[in-house]
């Protein structure tokens, strides 16, 4: 598959982009926003492009033309206002839903956040970040994508362990960001996977077992 890989100078959709280089099942390309990554990640051999999620939805159409799949990592980021927090993790992502579409994109593999489904789990210091996360869910699952949603606990720059454990409502816990782009590249080609949402922490399990393990919960 062609693989758009959206936020892909994040610290996960950076893990994504070289593990996907280096397993080389599916071509990948590096969506950022700024030159200067583009830049940085083709003197890497990665190629890439440009898309501004606060752009308009006809220019990520005319981006993903041509592309099998998806993945979207990208994220205002902690430093950020409420505001970025609407038009990029809610609007941009909805966007480039719409995009994809239109494009005739099939899959659409979403990082959304723990138990984001759940208002009553929501952090009282992250509700704007849990209401766009939730809505931007919530659109994801009503398109004719074949969609899955993936809701990690708390972010960490450990190193991997290769271990993790999904389910439907997890209790709080943490996971490496290289795990999570792990999960997420072995979700294109686990069919378990597909038009599901589910909680991700580290855990016990490898990774491919564990997203095998989804189709006993069908």
């Amino acid at each position: 598959m062609k693989v758009a890989v959206i936020g892909a100078n994040g610290k996960i959709g950076q893990h994504l982009v070289e593990q996907m280089q280096q397993a080389k099942t599916h071509e990948v390309i590096a969506v950022v926003r700024k030159e200067a990554q583009q830049k940085a990640l083709q003197e890497q051999g990665v190629t890439a492009k440009l898309g501004d999620l606060e752009g308009p939805v006809s220019q990520w159409q005319e981006l993903l033309n041509g592309f099998d799949a998806v993945v979207f990592t990208a994220g205002s980021g902690g430093n950020s206002g409420d505001d970025k927090t609407l038009l990029v993790d809610l609007d941009g992502a909805v966007k480039t839903m719409e995009a994809a579409e239109a494009a005739g994109v099939k899959r659409f593999v979403m990082v959304s956040a723990w138990q984001s489904n759940n208002r009553d789990n929501w952090a009282d210091a992250l509700l704007p970040y849990y209401a766009a996360k939730h809505y931007a869910d919530r659109e994801l699952m009503r398109t004719g994508l074949n969609w899955t949603i993936v809701r990690p606990g708390a972010l960490t720059d450990e190193e991997a362990t290769g271990k993790v454990v999904v389910g439907e409502s997890l209790a709080p816990g943490s996971i490496p960001r290289e795990d999570v782009a792990s999960v997420l590249r072995r979700c294109l080609d686990e069919s378990g996977t597909e038009m599901r949402a589910f909680d991700l922490m580290a855990g016990e399990s490898e990774v491919e077992h564990s997203l095998q393990s989804m189709k006993e919960m069908a």
